[in-house]
Parts: C-alpha cells; structure tokens; sequence
C-alpha cells in the first residue's frame, strides 16, 4: 500500500524552493551585500586596495580624520565605511553621503573617486598566510612555501584576482587621472603627516597638523591591537576566526625578508617584478635582470 504525505524527494523540492523563495525576497527588499553590484553615486570616494594591503589601518586613518567624534572602533567602522562585500544593499543605499565606501575590486570604471592602497606583495603573501590560519582556511603547519605559489597563481579563496592582476588594472588604468591617488603602505608607515596630508588633499577634508596627528594616533598599531581585543570577537571580518591569533599584527614593512622562503620571494619577484619595480620596490639582483630583460623584449622599458 503506498504511504501517504509527501515522499522524500518532493520534501527536497519544497525545500529548494522555499530557499529560492527567500533569496529573492531578501534581493528584492535589500538584504544583500552588493559587492561588484554595487549602485554608486556621483560624491563616492572608494578606498580600494588587494586584501592584505592595509586596507583596515586606512579605513581606521580616514575615519579618525573625517569623524574624529564619533570614536572609531570595531563598533561602528562598518557604518562610518562601510564594506561594499558585507554592507547589506539597502543600508549602503540608506548611507550619509558622501559615503566613502571599503572595496577590494579590480578596476571599475564608475568609480568616480579612488584612494588605492599598495603594499609589497611580498609582504602581502606573509599577511595572507597568517590571516588564512586565523579564519582556518589553512592548518598552523601548512608550508609557507607551498601557500606563496596558490599566492603566486590567484588560488586563494577571494574573487579579486592576483595581486599583480588586481594592482595593475589601477595602477594603469588611471595612472595619471586625478581621480586615483595612490598611496604605498610603506610611505604611510614611514611618514604618515605627509602621507594623511595628501589623503586630506585628495579627500577635500580640511586638516590641520594638529587633526592629522589625532587621526595617526588613534590609528596606531598599538590601539588598534587592544580595540581588537576587547571586539574582535563582535566585528564582521573576525567574529567567525581564531581568537587566539591577532588580526593586527606587527603592522610594519619587510617581514618578508625574514620569513619567506628565497624560492617564495623568487616566485614572487618572478610573477610581478616589472610591476613592483614601477611602483618602486627593489627587487633582489637576479629577479631586477630577469624583469629587465622581460621589458626589453616586450619594448616597455624607458
């Protein structure tokens, strides 16, 4: 005699399409980080950079000089920049404006206005490694080495590219527009007045030494260490990680020197070298006569 009620795979197509169902109830009212989707305004500012690149330290740098008032933490960063990968659509639509939104896209050409933050990507692939141990997307033992190469080959678990594919589409792209201004994480660790100036500049916010100085030292590396502890486990991008490891770690240039592996650095220089050269890091003597001789072939050197 067959049974009566639904049968184990009609269950499974009221489920998918109840699921379906509130997806796009959630798309249509908003509830959604947009992400490459993103509606943008004519007043924007976005501040972009490839992850790992000093992004947060920025946001922190922007907001302590835009709404030094408002005492920005790991509380309330998410609302004075919002994230456009995990602000949900109708809150960014909602937002103060002129907003200045978080981004970690390659080139898009509606962006009207763009800080981009370049670090070392040397140094990046150090950060990445530490972070994907923190969010458990990698064992604490997984060789480093083995981790530079899914670096080197854009396999880690983000849509935004390689570093040198992510850096590249603005560096060239606008290269010379007055709508980009990039800024190196290691001129914003070496002479942070000079470098907010010109972020001050670039952002239309007036800022005297005095407002540049108050937004570098509730910047520093130290507070944002002890921010952490006391909301690490309440902010978005570390709520779900290991409480254990630090986000905010030692927050300076050329750790690579000591940790990476000579092949790793190789790889690294080997995969970019023309790019970092551009921007203005030294390349070891070998990897600087291989990319020479790539930009004599290919006719680029000056």
């Amino acid at each position: 005699m067959a049974e009566f009620g639904t049968s184990k795979g009609e269950k499974g197509k009221v489920g998918k399409m109840i699921k379906r169902l509130i997806a796009g109830g959630k798309y249509f009212i908003g509830m959604y980080p947009p992400g490459r989707r993103v509606g943008i305004f004519p007043d924007d500012l976005f501040l972009v950079s490839y992850p790992k690149s000093g992004n947060t330290w920025t946001r922190f740098l922007v907001a302590n000089l835009v709404y030094p008032e408002r005492n920005p933490d790991f509380s309330n960063i998410n609302d004075l920049l919002p994230d456009i990968e995990g602000t949900m659509k109708r809150d960014l639509d909602r937002a103060a404006r002129p907003r200045i939104l978080k981004s970690h896209q390659y080139f898009d050409p509606r962006y009207p206005k763009v800080l981009y933050i370049v670090r070392d990507p040397r140094d990046v692939a150090l950060s990445e490694y530490y972070f994907d141990i923190k969010r458990r997307a990698i064992a604490e033992d997984f060789p480093i080495a083995e981790f530079v190469s899914r670096f080197v080959r854009g396999e880690l678990n983000h849509p935004y590219g390689t570093w040198g594919e992510n850096v590249s589409t603005w560096f060239y792209a606008r290269r010379g527009d007055s709508r980009l201004l990039l800024v190196t994480y290691e001129a914003l660790l070496a002479q942070p007045m000079e470098e907010m100036e010109r972020i001050a500049r670039f952002m239309d916010v007036p800022a005297d030494a005095e407002r540049l100085a108050f937004a570098i030292e509730r910047s520093s590396a130290d507070r944002m260490r002890a921010l952490e502890k006391k909301q690490g486990h309440l902010w978005s991008s570390t709520k779900q990680t290991r409480q254990d490891k630090p986000f905010v770690r030692s927050a300076k240039a050329g750790g690579w020197k000591a940790e990476l592996p000579e092949a790793s650095v190789a790889e690294i220089e080997g995969a970019w070298g023309s790019l970092m050269r551009e921007i203005g890091y030294e390349l070891g003597s070998s990897n600087l006569a291989h990319a020479e001789m790539e930009e004599d072939r290919a006719g680029t050197r000056r």
